[in-house]
């Protein structure tokens, strides 16, 4: 469960992350890079796509500036994941909604 969310700052049953994260269902990977910054690619959630998520809550950052690439809608859509996009703000919601519908996974970007 996401206790809070602001600018910079989430904080995940208890504990404080400061840097981008990925929620699994058994751990929190923190801090979570991408190959490009501001870009979502494959790559940078394989660990998630390994796992068979049915759901993929992705928060885009405060102002919503990292862009998801076609190649990771493309895949999810034929893989039949769930694949929510939104800013942060709106993703921390709906990903706490979300926890009690099945197998979530959640993809972080907590500035921008």
């Amino acid at each position: 469960m996401i206790d809070s969310y602001k600018f910079g700052q989430m904080v995940i049953d208890g504990t404080k992350y400061t840097k981008d994260v990925i929620i699994f269902p058994d751990k929190i990977k923190s801090p979570w890079w991408r190959e490009a910054g501001h870009s979502l690619k494959l790559n940078d959630i394989q660990d998630v796509l390994n796992q068979n998520p049915e759901t993929l809550v992705i928060g885009t950052g405060y102002m919503g500036l990292m862009k998801v690439e076609d190649e990771v809608k493309n895949y999810s859509r034929e893989q039949g994941i769930e694949l929510i996009i939104q800013n942060s703000k709106k993703a921390v919601k709906t990903f706490n909604k979300k926890q009690s519908e099945g197998k979530v996974f959640g993809a972080f970007h907590l500035t921008c």
